[in-house]
């Protein structure tokens, strides 16, 4: 048996990558959200595509300085994950010019390649230089963007292999929708 998804909800039916904080900075302003929309998008250099909404203040700071992370959150950190999602670095503008970052006391440290902070306690760490274009940005909030540097926690990723046995709490977060999440699974292989 079959059921009908609404056109509207279809997007629900794919499995997209883990759920990611991004973080900007410019001048003296840094910025954090959560977003679900991201992927890999090339080996060679390596590229990656992400969804910002024209109306963010990460994406402010993205589009004035040409560069963000992308911080991969685990388990352990999915209630801040919703915290960061749920509010605008807007509304605390003026309060610290690190907005969300100094309102929930998320602990940071520089990044090699970008001025945006990279998030403590996350499992992995892509700093990334927009690859400007203009049109897909302006219509479709489509940012893409060359990885230039990139980080894992050894813990659980060494090898160039994801292992996150004995380590429940890093598994990465992956938003399913309406407030949902599920963490990643176990792992198997199939042939050699």
């Amino acid at each position: 048996m079959k059921n009908l998804v609404t056109l509207n909800n279809a997007y629900r039916l794919l499995n997209h990558g883990p759920t990611v904080l991004v973080t900007s900075a410019h001048d003296s302003q840094r910025n954090i959200m959560a977003a679900a929309w991201n992927m890999p998008l090339d080996f060679d250099p390596p590229k990656v595509a992400i969804v910002i909404d024209k109306n963010t203040h990460t994406r402010e700071l993205m589009e004035a300085s040409g560069s963000f992370a992308i911080n991969v959150p685990c388990r352990a950190q999915a209630e801040m994950v919703v915290r960061v999602g749920n509010c605008s670095g807007r509304e605390l503008l003026g309060k610290s010019p690190d907005n969300k970052l100094a309102a929930f006391d998320i602990p940071t440290f520089p990044a090699r390649e970008i001025s945006a902070p990279l998030i403590e306690g996350c499992v992995a760490w892509l700093e990334c230089r927009i690859i400007p274009e203009p049109h897909i940005q302006n219509t479709y909030d489509l940012f893409v963007a060359e990885v230039v540097a990139a980080q894992a926690d050894e813990r659980v990723f060494t090898d160039d292999r994801w292992h996150f046995e004995g380590h429940d709490e890093l598994r990465t977060v992956h938003h399913v929708a309406g407030g949902a999440f599920m963490s990643i699974g176990d792992a198997f292989k199939i042939g050699t």
